[in-house]
């Protein structure tokens, strides 16, 4: 079992940044891959970014390439989310989730457990 606790979300200007945190309760935190989900208000949840259980391995949706930088701490059970260069189009709840070392990762794939969300708002 592990469960999610997502933090650092807010209202920001276009333009600003935001890290998002997630922190992770168990003892094999190390055996997940993490992803990072976003859903805006009348639309489906979709992946954002994710991060393989091992290697140096990453995945971000072709809308936030370049702004965005997912990361791990396995030492502290922490996963993070920066995000730069925030757009009013990624308004949305952002959640965190955790799925088993070998299952898919990548892109809009199933998760076994995800954290509640939390809110982050882009002003134009």
């Amino acid at each position: 079992q592990v469960r999610l606790i997502e933090s650092g979300g807010g209202l920001v200007q276009a333009g600003d940044s935001l890290r998002l945190s997630c922190a992770a309760s168990g003892r094999t935190f190390s055996s997940y891959s993490m992803g990072w989900f976003r859903q805006a208000p009348g639309k489906e949840r979709v992946a954002v970014a994710a991060i393989r259980w091992k290697g140096p391995y990453t995945y971000y949706s072709d809308s936030v390439k370049d702004r965005f930088t997912i990361s791990r701490d396995d030492a502290a059970n922490m996963v993070y989310l920066q995000m730069n260069s925030l757009k009013p189009d990624d308004t949305a709840v952002y959640y965190c989730a955790a799925v088993e070392a070998g299952r898919s990762w990548t892109g809009n794939v199933e998760y076994r457990y995800w954290g509640r969300g939390t809110q982050v708002t882009v002003s134009s």
